[in-house]
């Protein structure tokens, strides 16, 4: 028999047929890849001005004679990669729906179904199509946004002389070990557009709980491994002092000495680019600076739950995005002269945006019942593929299984 095949396999007849299904398919792709890609990017694009121009409505009030209106437009175009990051992939998934709903009511994919494409088969055709999706996606999140935020840093400190990201009442805080070590704290007060620090506090411990100097300087600057403070005012605790004031006596000897230093160099491992990463929300950096801060965070002994959670995050992302098409697979086989199809099509919009809030949500949530980060970024991708492929398995066999149901319960209606 497998002879048999095999001969059948060479018959000219067989390869030109074999030949003009495989010319149809790739026709087919590329019709579905064309709808769904203009589907999509009308949806994007009308998604991205709509929020383009609320912020612009909600940030007029801080125009003025220091913040001109042209500034205010050139921020919000810094701010569209990000948001276009966000936006994504819920715009993919309303346009592909919507592809999909018009091919279906054009009776197009009746026509795909009926010439041999099974559920399966469409799906291959989605995912085939989502790959130069995933490689734009990919620009965007490691090259276009990353760059687009660090210019909206310096804009915002050039334009409103503040950035919002990570700064605390006092300032940001950074800690690492020193050369003897020690512990030392970093506070700097103020970021300028110049990459240099300003309002820079130093706190320098010879252990984990003793204080052993407390330097206070104007401005600071990040060079080669190294901060150069100027205009320093150094608090240097003697070696005594903890002594004498446990002792509660009076002693010959200063407890402090205060010296006025033009600059002071000091050597560290916190760089200008780490600062930009203390300044930037994880999801807006590269994966290769993520995991330099990372490295940083675990060398200092400090919390790197939150960007380890974004790394896995931006992993999953060109998985999102094959998600949302799989959500939409459903659509194509949707009975159309039955009516409601924009019911039908609303419900599997309303079905996909709760899945990318939910896996908005999941963030928070594995982050605030200390989830594993793996779990916290992939698990609702998985259970919404899952879900998924069991809705388009479920309305590829809606017959055979509407069948098997009357022969179990006879008074069941026949499937039409």
């Amino acid at each position: 028999m497998w002879l048999a095949q095999t001969k059948n396999n060479h018959n000219p007849d067989c390869l030109i047929y074999q030949g003009i299904t495989l010319g149809t398919m790739r026709t087919a792709r590329r019709y579905l890849a064309r709808e769904i890609y203009r589907s999509a990017s009308v949806v994007v694009l009308a998604l991205l001005g709509l929020f383009t121009f609320f912020t612009l409505v909600d940030e007029l009030d801080t125009v003025g004679e220091k913040f001109p209106l042209s500034a205010l437009f050139y921020l919000q175009a810094l701010a569209m990669p990000a948001r276009l990051y966000d936006l994504f992939p819920i715009g993919l998934l309303i346009g592909a729906i919507l592809a999909l709903a018009g091919l279906a009511q054009r009776n197009e994919l009746v026509i795909l179904r009926v010439s041999g494409v099974s559920g399966m088969g469409l799906l291959r055709m989605l995912w085939t199509i989502s790959i130069p999706i995933v490689f734009g996606a990919l620009l965007l999140s490691e090259f276009l946004t990353p760059m687009a935020e660090v210019k909206s840093g310096e804009a915002n400190l050039l334009l409103r002389g503040r950035v919002e990201g990570g700064m605390l009442a006092t300032g940001y805080w950074f800690k690492e070990p020193t050369t003897q070590g020690g512990t030392r704290v970093i506070n700097i007060g103020k970021l300028l557009a110049s990459g240099n620090v300003a309002n820079l506090r130093m706190y320098e411990f010879s252990d984990a709980t003793t204080l052993a100097a407390m330097s206070q300087a104007d401005t600071g600057l990040f060079v080669d491994g190294k901060l150069v403070m100027q205009n320093v005012t150094e608090n240097r605790i003697t070696p005594t002092a903890k002594r004498a004031l446990a002792d509660a006596k009076v002693t010959d000897n200063p407890l402090m000495v205060v010296e006025k230093l033009k600059e002071r160099t000091v050597d560290t491992t916190l760089t200008a680019e780490r600062l930009v990463a203390r300044i930037l929300m994880p999801e807006r950096m590269s994966l290769l600076a993520l995991r330099d801060y990372i490295d940083y965070l675990n060398k200092n002994q400090l919390q790197a739950d939150r960007q380890v959670v974004a790394v896995w995050r931006k992993v999953a992302y060109p998985f999102t995005l094959i998600v949302m098409l799989t959500i939409a697979a459903p659509i194509s086989f949707m009975q159309t002269r039955r009516g409601g199809v924009g019911a039908k099509v609303f419900i599997g919009i309303l079905l996909g945006t709760g899945f990318f809030m939910i896996n908005q949500l999941a963030l928070n949530v594995g982050l605030l019942y200390k989830w594993p980060p793996i779990v916290t970024a992939l698990l609702p991708n998985i259970c919404a593929m899952l879900l998924a492929l069991s809705c388009t398995w479920i309305m590829e066999n809606r017959n055979a299984l509407a069948a098997s149901n009357t022969s179990f319960w006879p008074w069941s209606k026949s499937p039409i």
